[in-house]
């Protein structure tokens, strides 16, 4: 076994492979970038080496500054991670050359898999079945389009070096083919270093079933059983489960042996998984399935499959490439239970999941184990204090739940979401808990359309009630907290000669004044008046714990989650965040844009494409620009009909969230 090895990631999945190489007595080297100085798995780590600047193309994808930092340190292996130089061959062979050790799979075998159009005429050789389409060299967009008409709508346009949805484009007639080509063209070169795409047969209801594959140095290789991905947007997973859900055994035996012959095939050594779309029209069956792709590494859900086959995988990983033998052949795998992974990102659902920075003022969630098997298990890469920035995925942690069938883990996974509660940073946890609740989804019928049928339900964020507003305008005052003075003239919640003391609060929330007068009518007791209709609610509010509030109200005895930092106040219902800003009197601020007539950068990102230009008439929705962030592009549209009065950015432009990027001449009165 290795006495040190070196990470080459960052974040969630650095930290989960320190954790096992620490528990196996293995020494670890963290290498980041300047936004990365003070992350938590540099923290974490026994020593850690600094490789550039904050963009990745600046840092984790140099392979050579990496393989240097391996050295420097004493390293004997560098772990990749997922993402960055994960699936990278020449970054492999960079490895090897150095005397090191890469720990996944030889450098042919990535490349065998590498590119989709290639990997497909593999397997096709391999005798396993591969969905229909072309997946050829020629690029020209005229004969893309054609081959699209044979293979009829809807298609699938794929980056074929691509993956976790980036380069992914569903095209439903001919008339958005050339659009949907160029955009997945240009995030395949963003994304990957290569434009060229692929066409496919769109099947109509489909299932994502991936199987998880092993393979070590001696010829031997398993499969670890399936797991479900179907829950997806955009291509990219939000909730996987293993096993999957009314699988048949001989399905499940069918795909297994696809995975390993797929596998054998490349010499597959380590971690990988064989992705499957099925049909889901008729349930799953055995000629039902067709192979997609392979992922040559750790996949980010594997928690699941660790949970129901009660492995290791890093550590599986570990010794593997150090030359062990896989410790079990086919025959001595079984799976207990059923298992669901939620991923938390830092994001704006109701906006249309755009990436959301921020600072994590306050991060907990609910009692379970960190990187390991658990009834609930966390593995999370940031901490409280740290920030989400636009250089990189905006994951805040991954909610790992097991239980002994199907719906208890889902029940489980329902009450462990409504326990994490994250402030200073947008989330996706509301959604999450909308899914996990979803009828469709509890029944296990599941396809990755789902969501996007349901989007706007799934999507609808809920307004404060008028008790969660009252909460507010209290925390507003401190009144939720406020400490016994000694000094009378110090208290805010005390006797006040001739009336009640009374205050009048202005909260922020969601671009709406809300103005609320609180009257203290005793300690912890408050009346609440909506400022414009008259409307009262009286409370009586106590502490309950660090960040727990006792509340007394119209409904009865309750209890809240509130976090108050700075300015901005946090109530949490379950798994909904209300979050509320208290406007500073003395900033009149500055005059914003009237009306519709922005297009405003909604994050922090790098503009790719600009499609309009000054005097050009356009109608509400039309594409006007697209934003590159976080190697995901994001289309931006006319807010309303008009005309273009000026343009303010261009092509390769970086610009900061709030930046105005065109405006529209303003509507006549």
């Amino acid at each position: 076994m290795f006495d040190k090895i070196l990470i080459a990631n960052r974040g969630e999945i650095a930290c989960r492979v320190m954790a096992t190489a620490r528990r196996m007595g293995v020494a670890t080297v963290a290498v980041y970038s300047d936004a990365d100085a003070g992350a938590a798995h540099v923290a974490m780590a026994d020593q850690a080496v600094h490789i550039g600047a904050a963009p990745v193309g600046e840092s984790y994808l140099l392979g050579d500054r990496i393989i240097q930092a391996a050295l420097d340190t004493g390293a004997q292996a560098i772990h990749p991670g997922y993402g960055f130089l994960s699936e990278n061959p020449d970054f492999v062979d960079a490895v090897t050359a150095a005397g090191l050790v890469f720990i996944g799979p030889p450098a042919d075998a990535i490349r065998a898999m590498g590119l989709k159009d290639a990997a497909k005429a593999l397997m096709e050789q391999a005798g396993v079945p591969v969905v229909p389409g072309y997946h050829g060299a020629e690029q020209n967009a005229d004969f893309l389009a054609g081959e699209a008409d044979a293979i009829g709508y809807p298609v699938l346009i794929k980056a074929r070096a691509g993956g976790g949805g980036k380069g992914m484009r569903l095209v439903e007639s001919p008339a958005d083919f050339k659009a949907a080509l160029e955009g997945a063209q240009r995030e395949g070169a963003a994304s990957f270093g290569d434009p060229a795409c692929l066409i496919e047969k769109y099947i109509t209801q489909p299932r994502h079933v991936e199987i998880q594959v092993f393979g070590d140095a001696h010829g031997n290789v398993v499969h670890l059983f399936e797991r479900d991905c179907s829950l997806q947007r955009r291509h990219q997973k939000v909730i996987e489960e293993a096993p999957a859900p009314d699988m048949p055994p001989e399905v499940r035996a069918a795909m297994g042996r696809a995975a390993v012959e797929a596998a054998k095939a490349i010499g597959y050594q380590g971690a990988g998984t064989v992705e499957f779309i099925a049909d889901g029209a008729r349930g799953l069956r055995a000629e039902g399935f067709w192979f997609m792709e392979m992922n040559t590494r750790l996949q980010v859900e594997h928690p699941v499959t660790e949970a129901i086959t009660g492995l290791d995988l890093v550590e599986l990983q570990l010794r593997v490439a150090a030359g062990a033998p896989l410790p079990f052949a086919q025959d001595d795998l079984t799976f207990t239970g059923h298992a669901f992974e939620a991923r938390i990102y830092a994001e704006d659902v109701p906006k249309g999941f755009l990436p959301a920075t921020g600072t994590l003022d306050h991060l907990a969630f609910p009692a379970g184990v960190t990187f390991a098997n658990g009834p609930v298990r966390i593995d999370a890469g940031v901490r409280p204090g740290d920030t989400i920035t636009p250089y990189y995925d905006p994951m805040i942690a991954k909610l790992i739940v097991h239980g002994a069938d199907r719906p208890t883990a889902l029940a489980g996974l329902r009450r462990a979401l409504a326990e994490c509660h994250v402030a200073g940073s947008t989330t996706n946890v509301a959604f999450l808990s909308a899914l996990a609740a979803h009828q469709r989804f509890n029944a296990g019928q599941v396809d990755t359309g789902l969501i996007a049928r349901d989007l706007e339900t799934l999507t609808d964020a809920p307004e404060p009630t008028a008790v969660q507003v009252a909460i507010a305008a209290c925390a507003a005052l401190n009144l939720h907290r406020a400490p016994r003075a000694t000094d009378p003239w110090a208290r805010v919640d005390g006797w006040h000669q001739w009336s009640p003391l009374r205050h009048r609060v202005t909260l922020d929330h969601a671009g709406a004044m809300l103005v609320r007068d609180v009257t203290v009518t005793g300690p912890g007791q408050v009346v609440v008046a909506d400022a414009e209709t008259g409307d009262t609610v009286a409370l009586h509010v106590s502490p309950d714990g660090e960040t727990g509030l006792r509340i007394d109200g119209p409904g009865g005895l309750s209890r809240v989650d509130l976090v108050r930092h700075g300015a901005r106040i946090t109530l949490f219902d379950g798994p909904q965040a209300h979050v509320f800003a208290v406007p500073d009197p003395l900033d009149g601020g500055a005059e914003g844009d009237a009306g519709g007539d922005a297009v405003i950068a909604p994050m922090p990102g790098q503009v790719k494409v600009v499609a309009a230009t000054a005097g050009q008439a356009v109608t509400k929705g039309d594409p006007l620009l697209v934003l590159e962030a976080m190697k995901m592009e994001h289309t931006l549209t006319a807010p309303r009909d008009g005309t273009v009065a000026e343009v303010l950015t261009e092509p390769n432009a970086q610009v900061s969230d709030g930046a105005v990027l065109l405006r529209l001449e303003p509507e006549e009165a």
